[in-house]
């Protein structure tokens, strides 16, 4: 496995360091590109999943969300078929971990044999002539410089160092920056969930997962998508406000930048919206679905993110196969609650509406899912959630570009502080300890404090001149 470690470092990683994932040899800049593209192909998925959502509600006539929501989370399932495919994922189930011999730098054992390291003999035929590469006078030189009488073997013994020992090789021919990368890596996989551990972690997180997703499909079929999309940015703001909290690392670190940034995202998802936003006189029902919703994917993301601070500690997949398992179990009782209560009629759906179902279901939950969780960790969870804004300008262009709405021009004003709030925050947080607005006011309050204390000083002097004034002629009178 071959993995780019900057444009003029590339490496070959053994097989035993292939259970080290590709994104932990890159550097800080290269994961934020990365994440970045990540979310934004998210964006595009999501865009396309809600066209079919609202055809699904209205065309279709299956205005359904808790059974959408609740199939298309069962459709998790599909991950743990890993246990069958992947050999490490069965061998975290009988607790088989890899072996880290070579972060215990400070034991060093050299062998008695040094044969002992190496693998059995095999055997080659050897390169001769201009097979290895050699000038054919050099051959012949050495033929004739040989008895007659000798003959060489033509096949050449061949011995491999032991996996452990090629790990040492390869992390000595490594540079400094990048064999700092390879180890804090293999310390992440030697703390990486077993399949229990990641079963529990998803069994904490899957509830709010739910929630925060039928909450937004129950919005969707109560209130219009404009005042949906307006409530849902706040999760934005409900995002950097835990983050800050309840912080995961250096990148979660609360700035008024970012607070400025989100503030301008949330300004422009409202005017992207009142281009066709209609004010109730009362507040309506998706309102409350709306932010209900916003805030689980917040708490969801944040306590995520606290409790697993590295894509090397669990196996994604697994984890959102072990989500699906759950909410599929614990979750089908609320069928008969919603049905008897006539919250939601129970409706078998016909062939075509289960294969729309199905179809948002495999690309807008369980492919989409993975890649946005992946995109989190490699940039933060604010940066993700910013992302999910995106969704509203990127859906009104496709409405544009493809059934030819025209838009007012507020639409296109703001779409602007959207995007630029996206690629801000993301700048932020490449350079943790840059916050621009802090910096700015502090100049400002130095300054006015420099000036007031100038204009103190030249009161006090322009005082003492003053009073030196008016103490002359009465010395000279005396």
């Amino acid at each position: 496995m071959a993995v780019a470690l900057s444009e003029d470092e590339t490496i070959v990683v053994p097989s035993s360091l292939s259970f080290i994932s590709c994104t932990s040899l890159l550097s800080k800049s290269q994961r934020l590109l990365l994440g970045l593209l990540l979310l934004l192909f998210v964006d595009v998925i999501w865009v396309l999943s809600s066209e079919l959502t609202k055809y699904i509600f209205q065309n279709a006539e299956y205005d359904k969300p808790f059974f959408t929501t609740y199939f298309k989370t069962s459709f998790f399932m599909i991950y743990l078929t890993g246990f069958i495919f992947a050999k490490s994922w069965r061998e975290q189930c009988f607790g088989h971990t890899y072996e880290y011999q070579h972060l215990k730098q400070d034991v060093i054992e050299d062998p008695e044999d040094p044969s002992s390291v190496l693998s059995g003999p095999t055997f080659v035929p050897m390169k001769t002539g201009e097979e290895s590469g050699h000038p054919t006078s050099i051959v012949e030189s050495t033929e004739e410089s040989t008895s007659r009488s000798v003959r060489f073997n033509g096949v050449v013994e061949v011995r491999e160092l032991s996996p452990n020992e090629a790990v040492d090789a390869l992390m000595a021919r490594l540079s400094y920056s990048a064999s700092i990368r390879a180890e804090v890596a293999t310390r992440r996989c030697a703390e990486k969930l077993s399949s229990l551990e990641t079963m529990k972690v998803a069994a904490t997180f899957s509830l709010l997962w739910f929630l925060g997703n039928y909450s937004y499909q129950a919005a969707l079929s109560h209130t219009e998508a404009g005042l949906v999309n307006v409530l849902s940015s706040s999760s934005s703001l409900f995002t950097l406000m835990l983050a800050a909290c309840l912080p995961s690392g250096s990148s979660d670190r609360f700035t008024l930048t970012k607070l400025i940034a989100v503030v301008f995202s949330i300004a422009g998802v409202v005017l992207v919206s009142l281009s066709d936003l209609k004010v109730e006189q009362s507040i309506p029902v998706g309102a409350g679905w709306a932010l209900a919703g916003s805030m689980c994917y917040a708490a969801y993301l944040v306590l995520l993110k606290r409790r697993v601070d590295h894509e090397d500690k669990m196996s994604i997949p697994m984890f959102f196969g072990f989500v699906g398992l759950i909410n599929t179990i614990v979750m089908w009782p609320s069928f008969f609650i919603l049905h008897a209560t006539k919250l939601e009629i129970f409706v078998w759906p016909t062939q075509q509406q289960w294969l729309y179902i199905a179809l948002n279901g495999l690309i807008g939950t369980v492919l989409s899912e993975f890649l946005w969780l992946w995109g989190c960790f490699l940039t933060s969870s604010l940066i993700a959630t910013l992302a999910m804004s995106l969704t509203i300008p990127l859906s009104m262009l496709a409405d544009v570009a493809v059934k030819h709405i025209s838009y007012p021009f507020l639409f296109y004003i703001g779409s602007i502080p959207m995007f630029l709030s996206f690629f801000a925050v993301t700048l932020l947080s490449h350079w943790e300890e840059w916050d621009p607005v802090a910096q700015v006011l502090n100049r400002i309050v130095d300054s006015c404090r420099s000036r007031n204390r100038n204009r103190f000083m030249n009161d006090t002097d322009d005082g003492e001149q003053r009073e030196s004034l008016i103490e002359q002629p009465e010395s000279s009178s005396e």
